[in-house]
């Protein structure tokens, strides 16, 4: 059979055939694919100054070896009570200390308990005006978030209300 036959006839009729099998895609890695790096990231606090949030309950927060009861702001250094008892409290004054601090946060991660709340439209446009751009999240998923903002070394601070859920260790 002539070789160009042979290239119009399938894998299987080609070495029926008499023909060499042709591979159409590669099996082993490339030279440059086997000195290649995998580089993993833990989230967890390269130092002693990062918050770090482990875990909460509906009673409060585990964040950086500290437990915490109640509704808390988690900034960049420090670890404060946050006068909220629900997200129906969250307004231009409880947030007040949010746009205060001192290298300005780039990002505000409020968790408002067990649900996404909606809160005030005129409370997110003030922080918005004042170039703090507002995460409003269930309290598991803004941990989660908190977390990877600091792990990606953003200026970020956190507002929350615990959920009324069970234990969740993180």
């Amino acid at each position: 059979m002539a070789v160009a036959a042979l290239r119009l006839l399938g894998p299987a009729a080609r070495r029926a055939a008499g023909g060499v099998p042709c591979r159409a895609h590669r099996l082993t890695p490339a030279d440059d694919e086997l000195y290649q790096r995998t580089r993993v990231t833990v989230l967890e606090p390269e130092s002693p100054n990062t918050m770090f949030i482990e875990g909460y309950t509906s009673r409060g927060f585990t964040i950086s070896g500290d437990l915490v009861v109640g509704p808390c702001a988690v900034l960049p250094r420090a670890i404060l009570q946050w006068n909220v008892g629900s997200y129906r409290d969250i307004s231009r004054e409880s947030l007040s200390l949010f746009r205060l601090l001192e290298p300005q946060i780039e990002i505000l991660v409020l968790g408002t308990g067990d649900r996404v709340e909606r809160l005030h439209p005129a409370v997110l446009k003030q922080m918005r005006e004042c170039g703090i751009a507002v995460e409003v999240q269930d309290t598991p998923n803004a941990c989660a978030t908190f977390n990877f903002l600091t792990s990606e070394k953003r200026v970020a601070a956190a507002g929350l209300i615990p959920p009324r859920g069970t234990y969740m260790g993180m």
